[in-house]
């Protein structure tokens, strides 16, 4: 009976030794997961000024997850019309993902700081009342468009806080689409305007959504499976990068590599007749202004 009793505490021991290397080992990977963080990937998306078209929209779908969607006429448009009004709900419906656009002041309309910061307001409530009215919920991101580069003024700074805040209180978030390509200031300095605004109007957080299409850091007009992430750009906190723009700017993007058409712009693959040009973007979300 003794010999019995010995062999199944013996019997007991090993069974207790194994279960207890097991829960070692179970605690060791999921204290390895928590450490960890889950793999990320990219989305390519495309911006344009003018909407290509519902049946365009849907060849586009085939090598694009999310789209422009302007709030406002376009900068440089002359007839004041914006072709993107009313077409939310059917490129929802062919499961876009967004970035949400309004267009923003030129440095030279702000004259003083008093100017700059109503003009702020001003775009503010109408860029929130479009937003609205086209259906995009509260907590999208508008991103404003600023075509100036480098260092901003101070009258632009205004503008920008006056827009933030005045947004903020519609319940829609801010957001720039602003240069990342560095430009010398001298004696060393260099300066981009995606990190200058970032920097200038702390504490208020603007969503960054940089364009830089010089090669490097950017791989040209390309569709990979597996896009650039935004901090690729140059800029850490971009949520967004714009690395390919139609028309090509030879200054910035004369020594990317073949992949721009012989008229100098971009088109996507599914675009055989080379129809639709556009600006290509790389984002780690399919939705980045998070309006579905």
């Amino acid at each position: 009976m003794k010999y019995f009793q010995f062999v199944a505490a013996v019997f007991v021991l090993v069974v207790s030794a194994a279960f207890l290397a097991l829960l070692g080992e179970a605690h060791g990977a999921m204290r390895a997961g928590a450490s960890t963080p889950p793999a990320t990937r990219s989305y390519l998306g495309f911006d344009r000024n003018e909407y290509p078209g519902d049946e365009a929209m849907k060849t586009l779908r085939r090598d694009f997850a999310f789209t422009s969607f302007w709030l406002s006429p376009p900068p440089g448009d002359k007839t004041n019309k914006n072709t993107w009004t009313g077409k939310r709900e059917f490129l929802r419906g062919q499961d876009f993902g967004f970035v949400v656009l309004y267009r923003g002041r030129d440095a030279r309309e702000l004259k003083n700081e008093a100017v700059a910061k109503q003009k702020g307001t001003l775009d503010a409530r109408n860029a929130a009342s479009s937003a609205k009215t086209e259906g995009f919920s509260a907590g999208t991101i508008i991103f404003l468009d600023i075509e100036d580069g480098g260092r901003l003024p101070a009258t632009y700074h205004a503008y920008l806080r006056a827009f933030a805040d005045e947004l903020a209180g519609t319940k829609y978030r801010a957001g720039v689409y602003c240069s990342g390509i560095p430009v010398k200031e001298g004696a060393g300095v260099t300066i981009t305007t995606a990190e200058d605004i970032r920097t200038s109007e702390a504490p208020r957080e603007f969503t960054l959504w940089a364009y830089n299409d010089a090669c490097p850091p950017s791989p040209g007009c390309v569709f990979p499976q597996e896009p650039p992430t935004p901090v690729a750009s140059g800029i850490s906190a971009a949520k967004v990068w714009q690395f390919a723009q139609s028309p090509r700017r030879k200054e910035f993007a004369a020594h990317c590599p073949p992949g721009y058409h012989t008229d100098g712009n971009c088109y996507a693959p599914s675009d055989t007749a080379h129809a639709w040009f556009l600006d290509v973007n790389s984002s780690s979300s399919p939705d980045p202004s998070g309006s579905k």
